[in-house]
């Protein structure tokens, strides 16, 4: 272990970054979907919070950092307030633009049928604008590992961006590459748990393709 301190610590580094991916990423859909719909369906929503959700969504996660650590110290939560925020908008954007995008004649049907405010927007709303929410899932994620890379060089002491500045800080190039290609790797496992849950949820969609 002093000639390699970075022997045995691939697994235990993976499971750290994961589970602050998994907790950031949670808390992103959790309250994403539910606002991205709003603002979508609901033009006074959509006037009220719109516009500081588009303010503040250019703001880079680099440029959290400082409020973060302020705030939280250097602890696993300002992590996962950062990977938060990098899942938050894309999910936010995209479930608005599905929210919007809704065919008005089954709004109209639903409408006519009795269906209330609520039953409309559960039943109606949201199934229509699941594709969208999806592929909000899916950008959302992927910028979350780029987040989770990015908090852990700074914020915590352990993870794969922890370990990919401390091998740089040390001339260790094999360990960065190396690195490089675990968070890649989680990345696209990931990704490909979206699709494979997209696929059964959105089942109905395959089926329209035959």
């Amino acid at each position: 272990m002093g000639l390699n301190p970075y022997l045995g610590t691939w697994t235990s580094n993976v499971q750290y970054s994961t589970m602050r991916v998994i907790q950031g990423f949670a808390l992103a859909v959790a309250l994403g979907v539910p606002l991205g719909l709003a603002i979508g369906w609901s033009r006074t929503i959509a006037l009220m919070l719109d516009p500081m959700v588009q303010g503040l969504r250019p703001i880079p996660i680099t440029a959290w950092l400082p409020f973060s650590i302020a705030l939280f110290g250097i602890r696993d939560f300002g992590s996962i307030f950062l990977i938060f925020l990098g899942g938050f908008y894309a999910i936010v954007v995209n479930t608005t633009q599905g929210a919007r995008d809704v065919d008005r004649n089954l709004v109209r049907a639903a409408t006519m049928m009795g269906a209330s405010p609520t039953q409309l927007l559960r039943r109606v709303v949201l199934p229509a604008a699941m594709p969208s929410i999806f592929t909000g899932l899916r950008i959302g994620l992927g910028i979350s590992w780029t987040a989770v890379i990015v908090s852990e060089m700074v914020a915590v002491k352990s993870g794969l961006g922890y370990v990919l500045w401390d091998a740089y800080y040390v001339g260790r190039m094999d360990i960065v590459l190396a690195d490089m290609a675990s968070i890649g790797i989680m990345g696209f496992l990931s990704d490909r748990l979206i699709v494979f849950i997209e696929r059964r949820v959105l089942v109905w969609r395959m089926l329209q393709n035959y």
